[in-house]
């Protein structure tokens, strides 16, 4: 028996009898006997806590049957951090926290010296717990390395340092005000806790990482949410608030003891049956503590607002229909069904009006509507209003949820009005074109005498469907501005019609004059019913 050194030469001598020539030819060849190192790596150096690590062990002085692949211990390999100091095998009891696939070294193929092994970084390692960002040492001894002469004759430590991931957590939520009975919706991004890249993971239900949903006066523990795919590390979840005992709509007939919400206490494990009492003046707090002593926190504002009253359009028809729009947020009472109230709608003629009824345009959405269907000849009742052309039809809302500096007794009235008749632009109603000097006949005159008494006419018409009365006025000034003339006429132009108004004037000097007709609504109200229009005027 003899044992072969580190250095050996392995020399093959071969005599052939007879080479090409004929003649007896001894040939030989030979190979040097050494140890090699042996390396220890990893897939990546920054591990998630529960995902998988491809460790692997290069080591050709365990390729001792180059005829077949090899396995070896886990128990080589150390494992060194501030959880615990274990060896990874069975003989350190300690395999099944890394759930070796396969249990052991296999080597890559025959002869390749090459072993690996798949192992998933625990969470745990005896009673301690893994932290973000903790450095883990591997370590191989190699009783084999380079240079030495023989296997034991000394021994070298191969070290791979890597770490557990610290990649921090966010959280986000989906306003940042929110009102007394909204639906919240939570966003964690937590990439270290995307424990497993082909399940769906959940967090914050258990102590180690607890997420917290509160007010000021209720809260939720260990509140579930749960990822929004597989190996994204995003998780998701949503909180209803359920606001506090309080009539909303100033109707004492609707709701509990005339409560359209009454109080609840904080109920629900996640991710989506949270249920969380709110008031009118409130905070909302979302916190998750992502490592050990590591807390992130999002947080928005609970506040009521006040309503908005619109009409869809300025005018209607009589006998047409009209839109109400109320847009109040602090209504959507339930965030996962379609809500109503009733509105109060009149016209000048019925004062008394009718209950309308606005609808939620979808869930959650804080904006309802409401059709009124106009009539002339029938009375009001349900949705159906008596109007007439000219009235102004008013919407009121009776606003029971208001912010600060109101109180929870305090209400506001909203209103908004429409038309009902054809609007006109202020400055069409009446509109002048044509301002010119005529004789008694009606003949337009190019130039006028002095002394000739002429006429100073327009075209007006009235472009609306309803009575419009009018001043009509004429200024006439001199060549220096200074205004030698102003009169006036007032009168009626009932819906659709046109007339010419005349003013008379008579000359006493030659010159050049210029003459302004302004329309207006009367005298003592000078509100324009139409552009002025201007005219030259020479007189010989």
């Amino acid at each position: 028996n003899f044992c072969i050194l580190q250095g050996d030469i392995l020399q093959v001598e071969y005599t052939d009898p007879a080479d090409a020539s004929g003649d007896i030819n001894t040939v030989t060849d030979s190979a040097t006997f050494d140890l090699r190192n042996g390396v220890l790596q990893s897939d990546k150096s920054v591990y998630i806590i529960g995902s998988d690590m491809i460790l692997t062990l290069i080591e050709p002085d365990f390729d001792l049957d180059n005829q077949g692949a090899e396995t070896y211990d886990l128990d080589l390999i150390e494992w060194d951090s501030d959880a615990a100091t274990v060896t990874m095998g069975d003989k350190g009891g300690n395999q099944a926290n890394f759930d070796p696939e396969p249990l052991n070294f296999r080597e890559t193929g025959d002869s390749t010296g090459i072993f690996q092994v798949v192992i998933e970084i625990p969470q745990q390692l005896g009673n301690d717990k893994l932290e973000r960002g903790e450095e883990i040492q591997l370590e191989y001894s190699d009783w084999g390395p380079s240079g030495s002469d023989y296997v034991g004759d000394e021994d070298q430590d191969v070290k791979l340092t890597i770490f557990t991931s610290n990649f921090g957590a966010t959280v986000a939520l989906d306003q940042k005000v929110y009102t007394w009975t909204d639906k919240v919706y939570i966003t964690i991004v937590a990439p270290d806790h995307n424990f497993d890249s082909n399940l769906i993971d959940d967090i914050g239900n258990t102590a180690d990482d607890p997420i917290k949903v509160a007010t000021r006066s209720a809260k939720l523990q260990q509140y579930k949410l749960v990822e929004t795919g597989t190996d994204t590390g995003i998780f998701t979840g949503e909180v209803i608030l359920t606001g506090f005992t309080h009539d909303a709509d100033g109707d004492p007939t609707t709701g509990p003891s005339g409560n359209d919400v009454t109080s609840q206490s904080a109920s629900g494990s996640g991710p989506t049956s949270g249920k969380l009492p709110a008031t009118d003046n409130d905070g909302l707090t979302v916190s998750f503590e992502f490592s050990q002593d590591e807390t992130v926190v999002g947080s928005a504002l609970i506040r009521w607002n006040i309503g908005e009253v619109q009409w869809l359009e300025a005018s209607y028809p009589a006998k047409g229909t009209g839109v109400v729009r109320i847009i109040d947020p602090d209504m959507n009472l339930n965030p996962e069904s379609v809500d109503n109230f009733n509105a109060n709608v009149w016209s000048d003629s019925d004062a008394g009006g009718i209950d309308l009824t606005v609808t939620e345009t979808n869930e959650a959405t804080g904006i309802f509507e409401g059709t009124v269907f106009f009539t002339v000849t029938d009375e009001s009742s349900g949705h159906r209003l008596r109007v007439a052309e000219g009235d102004t039809v008013t919407a009121e809302y009776e606003d029971n949820t208001l912010p600060s500096p109101y109180t929870t007794a305090d209400e506001l009235r909203i209103t908004a009005t429409t038309l009902i008749g054809t609007i006109v632009p202020p400055l069409e109603r009446a509109p002048a074109a044509n301002l010119r000097v005529v004789d008694a006949f009606g003949n337009s005159l190019s130039a006028v005498n002095v002394d000739q008494q002429v006429q100073i006419t327009a075209d007006l018409a009235n472009g609306q469907d309803k009575k419009q009365v009018f001043a009509y006025l004429v200024q006439i000034q001199d060549g220096n501005g200074v205004t030698v003339s102003l009169a006036w006429i007032t009168g009626a132009l009932s819906a659709g019609q046109s007339f010419s108004p005349a003013l008379s004037w008579i000359p006493t000097e030659a010159g050049t004059y210029t003459a302004t007709a302004f329309v207006w609504e009367s005298v003592d109200n000078p509100t324009a019913l139409s552009p002025p229009v201007s005219t030259q005027i020479i007189v010989k």
